[in-house]
């Protein structure tokens, strides 16, 4: 592995992020997304588009030199709240290398939920924990990575743990995979909510499981957050990069376990103030 945890490669750079604004629990996220990425001045990109037709916002901070990474976020319909926390992570910088940042994988999915909360209507208590695509695939089981072998898959469309019919089924997996073997990362990162936890193994051979884990301890001491191992599950897209790329990929669960899904902006001062450098944090000790 190259590293780059040098004075000169890491050093301020002038921010490029438009300003982080203050949030309520009626916030349309895709809007707030969208609205954040026609201001960003930095790179970006689209890299695909949602079962409904929604775009998948792409954008880059840092430089493109040792280590870049990806940074996802809002896989889970149910964990929308932590597309805000990218944006906090984005403001936050990258010091060392460059990181891509995709805030809302799951467009559809958030706008379910968020939806299902903001009318409360009756019956719609398993829309608000609705944590598939608009098609009632699990984004985070629909990854090549011994797919369909989890504890919990099932195989008919779910509000969660459906496989898909085949693996990267779905457009906004398949789009995030084209998009991570396009740029060919060192590392990803996925945030998810909610148990305070890292998840950083996926039967890596002995050699490759000692470099993950001293990755994964940089987000342990930058969080607070415990170390903890999921054999049971597959499919996900850290155990994809894991399994085919090769490389260091790491999921975090943000949010106290206390916390009732789906989490709504009260939840975010905590979650920021733990998490906001975490991507600054690990660019430095890679």
């Amino acid at each position: 592995m190259q590293r780059a945890g040098n004075k000169r490669a890491c050093v301020a750079r002038k921010s490029t992020v438009p300003p982080i604004v203050a949030y309520h629990d009626s916030v349309n996220l895709y809007r707030e997304i969208r609205s954040y990425y026609a201001l960003y001045r930095g790179e970006k990109r689209i890299i695909g588009r949602s079962a409904e037709g929604r775009h998948i916002f792409a954008m880059f901070v840092g430089k493109h030199d040792s280590p870049v990474g990806i940074s996802q976020y809002a896989m889970h319909a149910r964990e929308w709240i932590t597309a805000l926390l990218a944006l906090e992570q984005m403001n936050a910088g990258v010091p060392c290398g460059g990181v891509w940042f995709v805030p809302l994988v799951n467009p559809d999915g958030a706008a379910i939920v968020q939806s299902a909360c903001r009318f409360g209507r009756s019956g719609e208590r398993e829309r608000s924990l609705w944590k598939a695509n608009a098609e009632g695939v699990d984004l985070n089981v629909n990854f090549p990575a011994r797919w369909g072998t989890g504890k919990r898959n099932v195989f008919a469309p779910a509000s969660e743990n459906y496989v898909g019919r085949f693996p990267l089924c779905a457009p906004e997996s398949r789009a995030l995979a084209s998009f991570t073997r396009e740029v060919r990362p060192q590392y990803t990162v996925s945030w998810h909510t909610k148990g305070e936890e890292i998840y950083w193994r996926f039967h890596q051979p002995r050699e490759r499981a000692a470099r993950d884990k001293r990755l994964a301890k940089l987000l342990s001491k930058s969080t607070g957050y415990p170390l903890k191992e999921s054999p049971d599950s597959a499919g996900g897209y850290k155990d994809w990069c894991v399994e085919e790329l090769g490389i260091p990929a790491f999921t975090v669960e943000a949010g106290n376990d206390s916390l009732t899904h789906p989490l709504g902006i009260s939840a975010l001062d905590e979650i920021v103030n733990r998490c906001k450098n975490a991507i600054a944090d690990l660019s430095k000790g890679f």
